[in-house]
C-alpha cells in the first residue's frame, strides 16, 4: 500500500475488467479514490462504479456528474474503454468504422474535454490514454482500429502541449497483445480461420508483439502508475519493453 495518490479522484473508463480493472486496483493501492465507469456500472473490489457508454456524449456527462457527486472533482482520468473489430477494407462497413472511432477516439476526446476545466482550476491533472501498438504502426484487416488508435496518440500529443502550463500531463500506453478477453477472442479467430491450435495461436500473437511475448496486466498497470505519479508528458509507452515514443 502507498499514499502517493491519497485523496486524488481517479475516473477510469472500461474499468470493470482487463486493463481498466488492473489499473483501477493499482491506483486504489496507491491511495486514489477510484470511480469505475462501464456500461454495467457494477461496483468492484470496493470501488465506486457509474454507468457510462463512452460513445454517447450524454452518458459521459451523466457519469461524470455521478462520479463528482460521490467523490468530488476528478484529478486523474484513464481513457481505457475501447473495442476492436477486424475485416478487410472492402468489407469494413461505414457502421463498423463509425462504431470503432466513436468508442476509441471520440470517447477519449469527450472524456478528456469533460475533465479539463476542473483540472485547470486545480492546476493539476493526469490524463492517461490507452492506445495500442496499432496506434504507432499498421496491420492488415484492422484499418478502422488502427485509425482510431493513431488518433488517440495524436490527441495525446496535442493535449500534452496545450495543457502543460496548467500542471496537467497527458500520456499514452501502447501495448501489444495483452492477457485479456480481447486477446482470447483474437486467438479464437485465428484458430477458426487457420485451424491452428491454441498454443500456435498464442505464439502467433506473441511474435507480433515487441520482444515476442504477451504483455501482462501487471506491466500495463505498473506503467500507468509510473506515468500518473511522474512528470513525463506527451509520451507513448510501448509494451512490452517500455520504449518511450514522443
Amino acid at each position: 500500500m502507498s499514499d502517493r495518490l491519497a485523496g486524488k479522484h481517479a475516473f477510469i473508463t472500461g474499468g470493470n475488467r482487463g486493463i481498466g480493472l488492473s489499473i483501477a486496483q493499482r491506483l486504489k493501492a496507491e491511495g486514489a479514490i477510484v470511480t469505475i465507469a462501464s456500461r454495467r456500472g457494477s461496483e468492484i473490489d470496493g470501488m465506486s462504479a457509474v454507468q457510462c457508454d463512452v460513445a454517447d456524449e450524454g452518458s459521459i456527462e451523466r457519469a461524470f456528474a455521478d462520479a463528482r457527486q460521490l467523490h468530488g472533482p476528478i484529478s486523474l482520468l484513464v481513457n481505457n474503454a475501447g473495442i476492436a473489430e477486424s475485416a478487410p477494407l472492402g468489407r469494413t462497413t461505414t457502421e463498423m468504422w463509425n462504431r470503432i472511432l466513436a468508442t476509441n477516439l471520440t470517447g477519449t476526446f469527450l472524456c478528456s474535454r469533460g475533465v479539463v476545466d476542473e483540472m485547470k482550476r486545480a492546476r493539476y491533472g493526469r490524463i492517461l490514454n490507452i492506445s495500442s501498438i496499432a496506434g504507432l504502426g499498421g496491420a492488415a484487416y484492422i484499418a478502422a482500429y488502427c485509425a482510431s488508435k493513431h488518433g488517440v496518440v495524436g490527441l495525446t500529443r496535442a493535449l500534452a502541449i496545450e495543457l502543460a502550463e496548467f500542471g496537467i500531463t497527458t500520456n499514452a500506453i501502447c501495448p501489444g497483445y495483452v492477457e485479456t478477453e480481447m486477446m482470447a477472442q483474437a486467438m479464437v479467430n485465428i484458430m477458426e480461420k487457420t485451424g491452428a491450435t491454441e498454443a500456435q495461436a498464442r505464439e502467433h500473437l506473441a511474435q507480433s508483439n515487441p520482444g515476442g511475448r504477451i504483455v501482462t496486466l501487471d506491466e500495463v498497470a505498473s506503467t500507468a502508475v509510473d506515468l500518473i505519479t511522474g512528470v513525463e508528458n506527451g509520451v507513448s509507452v510501448v509494451l512490452p519493453g517500455g520504449t518511450r515514443v514522443s
